[in-house]
């Protein structure tokens, strides 16, 4: 069973995400919460594996809680959700800790997707944001990284495609700290520092495409 909140400033978003979630045999909605301080002051007695979190809301914003929550609760994995592709928030969120972006317009399949898949320990992004992310964002120019080995990039690339470490060892008969190892040396290299930003990062080199 995966257990979800959801925090969001919006009620009737909040109540059609629910009956959605409802569906899903095995997606149990724990709590929903209409700002980011409500959401903060109950976290510690919260028993949560996903939370599914609006960007832009009243009062402290979906970056700030992210932030806090990833210090109050590190394991829990957070989905950001917004109704419009806009570039300037997106590295802010990877920054603080997000895991997934999809859009409110998402359907049930594309929703479902997303929170098994960052569940399992990957990560998910809707294909409007990543062109967004990868194409249109500003970003600082970057120095070339140090040469990825043949074996670095095929953990690239199956990391581009939302794999868990587990998944990952599956395919290319590793163990699964081998692939930590080469995942931590794929950040170093590329001097990022989490996997969000290393898919945009590839996807910028052309290491995987969308």
């Amino acid at each position: 069973m995966i257990n979800i909140a959801i925090v969001d400033d919006h009620e009737m978003f909040i109540e059609g995400l629910v009956l959605v979630l409802s569906q899903v045999d095995n997606f149990n909605v724990v709590a929903t919460f209409s700002s980011g301080d409500e959401f903060l002051s109950s976290i510690e007695s919260l028993t949560i594996d996903i939370v599914l979190m609006d960007i832009n809301m009243t009062g402290k914003s979906g970056i700030e809680t992210t932030k806090i929550c990833k210090v109050k609760k590190p394991e829990v994995r957070i989905i950001a959700v917004t109704m419009f592709v806009e570039d300037s928030y997106y590295m802010q969120m990877i920054n603080a800790g997000a895991h997934g972006f999809i859009l409110k317009k998402a359907g049930k399949f594309e929703l479902t997707q997303a929170i098994n898949e960052v569940y399992k320990g990957g990560n998910y992004f809707s294909q409007e944001i990543l062109k967004k992310m990868a194409f249109k964002a500003i970003s600082k120019k970057e120095d070339d990284p140090d040469q990825l080995s043949s074996r670095e990039v095929e953990v690239l690339q199956l990391i581009c495609k939302g794999m868990s470490t587990k998944e990952i060892s599956e395919r290319l008969f590793l163990s699964t700290k081998t692939v930590e190892v080469h995942r931590s040396n794929i950040l170093k290299k590329t001097n990022q520092k989490n996997v969000a930003q290393l898919v945009i990062w590839a996807l910028k080199h052309n290491y995987c495409s969308l």
